[in-house]
């Protein structure tokens, strides 16, 4: 088993981050401490902890747990959960784990209903999409939405740190780790605690035998093994659209490092389109009649950039960005076009 599932919390104490609806008087926590568990749906990104409170919840309520998947569950599954409703397993009540389920269709979300309708079946959803999108509407409305965040790198650092510690009892070896290899892992997981453990975990297999038997993990290896996990970004997924947003508003609050920052980002993940694309909306919408010559040269800059390609296209993008941030603003135009629009409509 992986790191992270050899020292999976048992206990919500034990759980890091989450603490706006962990910590103590928090919504969840009180939910869970009560005993009657609803019907709930866990949103977040990956490896922040939506599983280990599902198991929590299902070892506190001794209710009898399933454990599905919606990449490979299918009608059958459910209906095999379905038939120990009344059975003696199922005496405390099912809780049905039903992890990603935006990849189950509205046929097989419906099949559900049912069940957790009149309170057969518990469910606990998970999803890294926004289940406000993804999740069939009837489920969403019999159903809690709690939103998990990312962990601050803080509460990662004390999990790495307890990661060492474990290995180093769980090997019987010594393992010695530089000063601000913790932070460095901490900060490079992009509050992904299940990240930063496997991270720790190749640190240690990769690390340098000391003289005493041991393992030595320096930062160059940690700078190895840990230096692209913190890249997020799909270009389907709220993660895209977080960005191209922040990268727009940033160039219209003429921000120029943070426009800079957030082109290095679509950049990096070789979204070269977006990047031209909004920038050539920005200056058009935002800038103007205030500097109507930003125009050709905005336009000049994306098809030297299309021309030339990666890596040499963010020389280019760059100077526009800059160019797009210092100018003047004056959205006149835009306003005047959508309110002739609306006329017309």
């Amino acid at each position: 088993m992986p790191l992270a599932d050899r020292i999976r919390p048992k206990r919500l104490d034990e759980v890091y981050g989450q603490a706006h609806i962990l910590g103590e008087g928090k919504p969840l926590r009180r939910i869970i401490e009560s005993g009657r568990i609803p019907n709930m749906i866990f949103y977040g990104s990956s490896g922040i902890g939506k599983t280990t409170v599902a198991n929590i919840i299902a070892e506190q309520t001794n209710m009898e747990l399933h454990k599905l998947n919606g990449t490979t569950a299918s009608t059958a599954d459910i209906k095999a959960v379905v038939e120990e409703i009344n059975t003696f397993a199922g005496m405390n009540g099912i809780l049905l784990y039903l992890d990603e389920i935006q990849y189950f269709n509205k046929r097989q979300q419906q099949t559900l209903l049912e069940f957790i309708e009149n309170g057969q079946i518990t469910l606990i959803a998970s999803t890294t999409e926004n289940p406000y999108f993804y999740v069939y509407n009837a489920i969403l409305s019999r159903s809690t939405v709690f939103e998990f965040k990312q962990v601050d790198a803080a509460d990662i650092e004390q999990a790495v740190e307890r990661g060492f510690r474990f290995l180093q009892e769980e090997q019987g070896t010594p393992i010695t780790v530089e000063e601000g290899v913790c932070a460095h892992i901490a900060r490079s997981c992009g509050g992904d605690v299940r990240k930063s453990l496997n991270a720790v975990e190749l640190c240690v297999l990769a690390g340098e035998e000391t003289p005493e038997g041991g393992v030595h993990v320096s930062m160059d290896t940690a700078q190895q093994l840990a230096q692209r996990s913190a890249m997020r970004y799909d270009r389907e997924g709220d993660d895209h659209y977080d960005i191209v947003s922040a990268y727009q508003k940033s160039m219209r609050g003429s921000d120029p490092d943070a426009a800079l920052h957030y082109l290095a980002r679509l950049l990096e993940a070789g979204d070269l389109p977006s990047a031209c694309r909004r920038l050539l909306v920005c200056a058009n919408e935002d800038v103007g009649l205030a500097y109507p010559q930003i125009i050709p040269i905005v336009k000049a800059a994306v098809d030297t950039a299309l021309q030339v390609g990666l890596p040499e296209a963010r020389i280019p993008l760059a100077n526009a960005v800059v160019l797009v941030c210092q100018a003047p603003k004056s959205n006149a135009v835009y306003n005047a076009i959508n309110q002739a629009m609306a006329d017309v409509q």
